[in-house]
């Protein structure tokens, strides 16, 4: 199976720039370069920060740019986003009862779980007993599947200061859940922190992040004030096959400079 991850796009109303940059631009450039090298994905996810200010006209031009795209999308909330802006702008988006963006889709390779970190007026995640209770549902119906999961802000210790006060606040209780889907976790994709980071937890938990699509940090882990810099879009080419999980970062539109020679092996 082949996903896309695209994370942090920050979209803005249209004419107006965040960080001297345009994000509505990077993000057409993002969706042309999939279009032009991997119209065979299975699935588009956006692991929230779809909009920087929640904003209507926003949300409406995200539809526009995603609208070529021939795969499945599935968007997720991050901490910039708001659920009735996004559930007005998308609402064939599954949601749950209690309303939160969470889904579960079946594949030959497990379970996807998507995951809603989002809480309002709120920079850091939740992940609420309602949210808790929807997932033990998901995980029981994954069966002897193994999970991925997929979420905005990182259920793990990203080691950067600039977001020690504004994680994921309720970290120990989604991993409980977790822990407890006896089959397992693959891996837990994330974004929120806007460079790309991999780890795994003590107890082995595998987990990575997305580049930002827009703009991004010069990775400075003890600065709590770090500098946003620019560059080309960017975003992950994940596989889930019998080889396990493999995740690719991506960069649009370099400059080849001479062309590798076979290598035909020994």
């Amino acid at each position: 199976m082949k996903i896309i991850q695209f994370t942090d796009t920050h979209l803005v109303p249209p004419g107006e720039t965040l960080h001297k940059l345009d994000p509505a631009e990077m993000l057409r450039r993002g969706v042309a370069h999939v279009l032009a090298h991997h119209a065979d994905a299975d699935l588009l996810v956006i692991t929230g920060d779809l909009c920087n200010d929640g904003d209507p006209s926003a949300y409406a031009l995200l539809r526009e740019i995603l609208a070529p795209l021939p795969c499945p999308v599935r968007l997720m909330l991050g901490n910039h986003d708001e659920r009735p802006a996004f559930r007005d702008a998308f609402p064939d988006q599954p949601v749950t009862e209690s309303g939160h963006v969470q889904s579960h889709m079946d594949t030959p390779q497990g379970r996807l779980l998507f995951l809603d970190s989002h809480e309002h007026g709120f920079i850091g995640g939740k992940f609420c007993e309602a949210r808790r209770d929807w997932l033990r549902e998901a995980l029981e119906g994954a069966g002897d599947q193994p999970v991925t999961v997929f979420i905005h802000h990182p259920p793990a210790h990203h080691g950067l200061a600039h977001f020690d006060h504004i994680g994921l606040h309720d970290t120990e209780a989604l991993l409980t859940v977790l822990r407890g889907h006896a089959p397992g976790v693959r891996h837990v994709v994330f974004g929120h922190i806007h460079v790309p980071l991999s780890g795994t937890s003590p107890e082995g938990l595998a987990y990575s992040s997305g580049q930002a699509m827009s703009h991004r940090f010069i990775t400075d882990l003890d600065e709590p004030a770090p500098w946003w810099t620019g560059g080309n879009p960017t975003y992950r080419v994940i596989l889930i096959d019998e080889h396990g999980f493999r995740a690719y970062g991506v960069e649009t539109d370099q400059e080849p400079l001479s062309r590798a020679p076979i290598c035909e092996g020994p």
